[in-house]
Order: structure tokens, then C-alpha cells, then sequence
């Protein structure tokens, strides 16, 4: 069984519970935007503070961590889904 396949009454996780997503993405000057975009939708009481941006060594890829506060497992599986739909998204973790 995949961990999406889980029952939610079976999850590891105890809902509502911080949650870290990496979105990570060629730099780009519209990059941020797109994935705050999204993210903002999904969580709107997200705070700047609880979100950190950081450019690979040689500038070519950035990473954004967010952590939210996740209210169940399918909010987190449809902002995931969200991103990762979402162009100039090369991965989510």
C-alpha cells in the first residue's frame, strides 16, 4: 500500500500539524510569484515568516520551503498536486 492509498484514520501524522513543502524550480524572475501564487490559495493564513527562499550554489535553481499548517492529508495532496502542475515546478518534496 502507498501512502496515499493509506486511510486517513491510519496516517502517521496528527492533523492539524506544521508541514514543510520544498518547491524547487529553475531561477527565474517570475518563479516565486507563480508558486506563491498557488500556495497562497491553498493557505491563506500563511505568514512570511514561516517561508524561506534559497538559490543553488551556482544560481541556476531556487528552492522555496514553506511550512504550512496542514488541516488533513488531502490539503496537502491538492496543494501538491497544484505545484506540481505548475510551470517552472521541477519537483516538490
Amino acid at each position: 500500500m502507498r501512502l496515499g492509498e493509506m486511510p486517513a484514520d491510519q496516517s502517521p501524522l496528527q492533523f492539524p500539524t506544521d508541514y514543510p513543502i520544498k518547491v524547487v524550480g529553475r531561477t527565474e524572475r517570475s518563479f516565486r510569484a507563480r508558486v506563491d501564487a498557488i500556495v497562497f490559495s491553498h493557505t491563506p493564513d500563511l505568514t512570511q515568516d514561516r517561508v524561506s527562499e534559497r538559490a543553488s550554489g551556482a544560481g541556476n535553481f531556487t528552492s522555496i520551503t514553506y511550512t504550512i499548517v496542514a488541516r488533513d492529508r488531502d490539503h496537502v495532496t491538492t496543494l501538491v498536486t497544484a505545484l506540481v502542475a505548475t510551470e517552472g515546478v521541477l519537483m516538490v518534496i
